[in-house]
């Protein structure tokens, strides 16, 4: 499957980090943080591999930006990761300040932005990020659907 256009590199790095964790034997999701051009943070979900259940993508990329920039704010910055964030990954999505969104495969079971909690709709959301869903959705969820595929057999 393909887009109608190329890809952006950094949704093309989060799927690169996607097949990693998927290497690692987690959940292949990966996430960049991105400003003026620049990744500033990128993460593979490392659940499994840290013990850790908020090792989710999003939350790895976010801390590693927060990090380079010395500030737990990341005004300005982009957020490219390959599923729809959870409930959690979308409330420090919300607290980080990030400005814009980008996801790839919708998540109607476990997702937090456009199904289930819905975080960024609630009146005690104080920051809402553009979203912008369906970005690399093709090869996400063939991803996706390949691991979980694996491990049903």
């Amino acid at each position: 499957m393909s887009q109608p256009f190329p890809l952006p590199a950094p949704m093309r790095r989060a799927l690169e980090l996607a097949c990693a964790a998927e290497r690692a034997g987690e959940v292949p999701i990966g996430a960049v943080v991105v400003r003026d051009g620049a990744i500033l943070g990128e993460g593979e979900n490392r659940n499994r591999r840290d013990n850790d259940p908020s090792a989710h993508a999003e939350m790895v990329a976010i801390r590693a930006a927060a990090a380079r920039l010395g500030d737990y704010r990341l005004a300005g910055c982009d957020l490219y990761v390959t599923l729809e964030p959870c409930p959690m990954c979308a409330g420090a999505i919300s607290h980080a300040r990030i400005a814009r969104l980008y996801y790839g495969a919708a998540d109607a079971k476990g997702g937090g932005v456009e199904h289930g909690a819905r975080v960024f709709a609630h009146p005690q959301c104080h920051h809402r990020p553009e979203v912008y869903g369906g970005l690399g959705e093709p090869q996400a969820a063939d991803l996706l659907r390949g691991f979980f595929e694996g491990k049903r057999r």
